[in-house]
């Protein structure tokens, strides 16, 4: 590479992790040019508040923009995607051409919602997703608007969407289809807990079925979701709320491991399909597939605000090899965390409930608003849950960083921030 003040860095991504990665390789003494790509023409914005705030504004919804800091000096090429990468030449290719060479790159594109699948006819007018700013408008107005709502899809980002428009008097059916919500990342017991939640706000839960296609009216708009139960349910709007794909379309063919997100090493160096790390390229945030020790070393792509945060900044020192006590970059090992608010309830969770094998109910009180949920994975500590318990989970991080920093080639924890949140949390409000 070339020398530290005429090196030029690339963030491709320019959300939450890109931003936070930018921020860090400026805070580190970076002052060489520096390149934010992002697909979108919106300036860095926060999204968690898209599946509450911005549904349930009285008004028009504030922006929800992230602070870019003073003294960022960065290049910002917005509403222009990137398309390849080439490893060999070191360069970056835009959708209008612009090729951008690279003497450092940041892999930050995140992740885009889940569609209809390709092999089905196509969905009718009505039918949308929620990922983005305009995504969220486009919803507002639409529950604005009234009529029935369904909700595909009961994990964070569902359930949210279906409190919010409960909460502005909709008629709402949320379909799942496990048989309780959140049964995948947070075990039956939790699961049942938030189903108790939704019932009891009024949504209809359907659980247990899938929806096999759409019933739509004269004016060719959505006028029913077909389930896979036989049933039909009335709905003017329905919400694919079914989970996230990394944004990796535009790294097919360059070499790079990318089952599932982009595989990195636990530095957060991206991964070739041989497992070499490529040099001066480094990944961070919902596309990266990163080592979790929680999970026994197996790589996972975590949609949390907080990791995006974490791995951003870890992500930067790595590229600039900030230097760890042993004279090597420090290897990514921060403990998860994510929180969410659905019908007044606080959840909150630090660790990988989701890759545990047993778990220990301390306090279940649905009344109350209250529980409390310790996860084990083959004995072993992984994470915790709490509702109207903020409180007790420090106790639980405390104990999963001494089982990170005691754990084989862990090295240190990574940055550590203070607010919480993502799809499914986010700078958790005060």
């Amino acid at each position: 590479m070339r020398a530290a003040d005429q090196r030029e860095l690339v963030v491709v991504g320019a959300s939450l992790a890109g931003l936070r990665a930018a921020r860090a390789l400026r805070e580190r003494g970076f002052t060489g040019a520096l390149t934010l790509v992002g697909d979108e023409p919106h300036p860095p914005y926060d999204r968690p508040p898209l599946s509450k705030r911005v549904l349930t504004a009285p008004g028009r919804p504030a922006r929800t923009e992230l602070p870019v800091p003073n003294g960022l000096r960065a290049r910002w090429l917005l509403g222009r995607a990137a398309v390849r990468l080439d490893l060999a030449a070191r360069a970056v290719t835009l959708a209008d051409g612009t090729r951008l060479p690279y003497d450092g790159l940041v892999v930050a594109t995140g992740s885009t919602a889940r569609g209809w699948p390709a092999g089905k006819p196509p969905p009718p007018a009505g039918v949308v997703t929620l990922r983005g700013w305009d995504d969220a408008l486009a919803l507002r107005a639409a529950l604005t608007a009234g009529g029935p709502l369904v909700v595909v899809g009961a994990g964070f980002l569902g359930g949210e969407i279906a409190a919010a428009a409960r909460e502005r008097g909709l008629d709402v059916t949320l379909v799942e289809a496990a048989a309780q919500p959140l049964e995948g990342a947070l075990g039956t017991v939790a699961g049942a807990y938030v189903a108790a939640l939704h019932r009891e706000a009024g949504i209809v839960l359907r659980t247990g079925t899938t929806v096999e296609g759409f019933v739509t009216g004269a004016d060719g708009r959505l006028a029913g979701v077909r389930l896979g139960d036989g049933t039909t349910v009335a709905a003017g709007t329905a919400v694919l709320a079914w989970g996230g794909v990394p944004s990796t379309g535009w790294l097919a063919g360059s070499g790079l491991a990318l089952d599932g997100g982009v595989h990195c090493d636990p530095l957060l160096r991206v991964l070739r399909t041989d497992g070499s790390a490529v040099p001066d390229v480094v990944a961070a945030g919902d596309v990266a597939r990163v080592p979790q020790p929680l999970a026994g070393g197996e790589r996972l792509a975590l949609g949390h605000w907080t990791n995006a945060v974490e791995q951003g900044t870890a992500a930067a020192a790595t590229l600039l090899a900030g230097q760890a006590p042993d004279g090597t970059p420090a290897p990514f090992a921060a403990v998860p965390s994510f929180w969410s608010d659905l019908h007044g309830a606080r959840i909150r969770s630090v660790g990988l409930p989701g890759v545990a094998d047993g778990t220990r109910v301390v306090e279940h009180d649905l009344t109350g608003r209250r529980l409390e949920i310790a996860y084990h994975r083959a004995g072993r500590l992984v994470g915790a849950l709490t509702i109207g318990r903020t409180g007790r989970l420090a106790s639980y991080r405390r104990a999963l960083e001494e089982h990170l920093a005691s754990g084989p080639g862990t090295g240190r924890t990574g940055p550590r921030v203070t607010d919480r949140r993502s799809w499914g949390d986010g700078p958790e409000p005060a």
